[in-house]
């Protein structure tokens, strides 16, 4: 089985941006379209059934905003709590903000008092991805502790927040997913015995990087070879 390091999933994406001109903002759509689809799955047919998206800076909670836009389309009742100042978004995470904003989806800032009182039929984690090599800052693990107390499933985006990509172990508070979607292939750590009670069952989403530059970088060259 393919795993990828942090390292790995970079380059692959920058490559995949640089080399075969894929633009940035495909792949994040491939990416929500991926989460929209497996929350679908977990909810089932229900119309207005309600979920929670948890979303962080940076292209995971770009790939949340952009996930909840595909969700309302689908007749699902759609709540963006940000654990981020949204001023803080740039590039593709910007422009689904832009994008959510136009829509007057709702939002409102991750509060953990109300999160562990919130009633929903599914929580959507997309506030840390790969990049996290540090414990996070407060309130992340009063929100972790917040969505253990909401008694809906768990869905997360590419890696439960809080884990570690590269080791497996949770970086302090960790969200425990029922479900994970991860993009373009299982990530090293998910090898990890310890790994197992955060991911749930696992899911990979192909989101258009090409395979031939997946294996390149596996095989060690995509970083020598990888032309702009």
């Amino acid at each position: 089985m393919t795993r990828l390091t942090r390292n790995q999933v970079r380059e692959i994406d920058r490559l995949s941006i640089t080399q075969y001109h894929i633009p940035g903002v495909v792949l994040m759509e491939n990416a929500a379209r991926a989460v929209a689809d497996a929350a679908c799955e977990l909810l089932g047919p229900r119309v207005g059934a309600e979920v929670l998206i948890l979303c962080g800076g940076g292209n995971n909670g770009g790939d949340g905003l952009a996930a909840a836009r595909h969700l309302h389309n689908r007749g699902k009742s759609i709540r963006i709590a940000l654990t981020i100042d949204p001023a803080a978004y740039k590039g593709e995470a910007l422009a689904n903000w832009q994008i959510v904003q136009a829509m007057r989806l709702p939002t409102e800032a991750a509060d953990p008092a109300k999160l562990a009182h919130c009633r929903c039929d599914l929580v959507i984690d997309a506030i840390f991805g790969t990049g996290l090599t540090k414990p996070p800052r407060q309130p992340f693990d009063q929100i972790v502790a917040g969505v253990e107390r909401v008694l809906a499933p768990v869905l997360a985006v590419d890696i439960p927040s809080g884990l570690d990509c590269d080791t497996g172990q949770p970086l302090g508070a960790c969200v425990h997913a029922t479900r994970t979607v991860t993009f373009v292939a299982e990530k090293s750590g998910f090898a990890a015995p310890n790994a197992r009670p955060y991911l749930g069952q696992v899911t990979v989403a192909d989101i258009g990087s090409p395979r031939e530059l997946v294996e390149t970088v596996v095989a060690g060259d995509g970083m020598i070879r990888g032309g702009e």
